[in-house]
């Protein structure tokens, strides 16, 4: 039996992406396999979503923005794209879903409660990915 895989694909792979990796990590304690990538990777990860992560047990502070790999995306099980900007395109094989996630700075919610409102909005979303893939 094999390891089920996903790759988290945001645009600047600096935030919700590196979240969701993490988050996927955390919640199947190495059950699957995940990856995060950028269509336009950033210089640095939000140290924002670090600290968020961090308050509930999950880790990204060694994460590092890249570019996706598209032999990795065509590898893996599921693509998951976080949010609108991020369009990148794949063979039709690989199997892709897009999360568009609430965005609270919208709303005037701004810092670590706009972080953690996102954090909780995407970890509720990797666990319903996990038990899929687990399955």
């Amino acid at each position: 039996m094999t390891t089920p895989s996903v790759l988290f694909i945001c645009s600047r792979n600096a935030g919700k992406s590196q979240m969701a990796a993490a988050l996927m990590d955390y919640v199947s304690d190495g059950k699957v396999t995940s990856y995060s990538a950028g269509t336009n990777p950033g210089a640095s990860i939000n140290q924002e979503a670090v600290a968020s992560l961090a308050d509930c047990g999950a880790d990204m502070a060694q994460g590092e923005p890249k570019p996706i790999d598209p032999s990795l995306a065509a590898s893996v099980d599921r693509v998951v794209i976080l949010g609108t900007d991020a369009k990148p395109s794949f063979d039709p094989q690989v199997k892709v879903e897009r999360w568009v996630t609430y965005e609270p700075s919208e709303d005037g919610i701004t810092g670590a409660e706009r972080m953690n409102m996102i954090r909780d909005e995407i970890a509720d979303r990797v666990r319903s990915l996990f038990h899929e893939l687990e399955k």
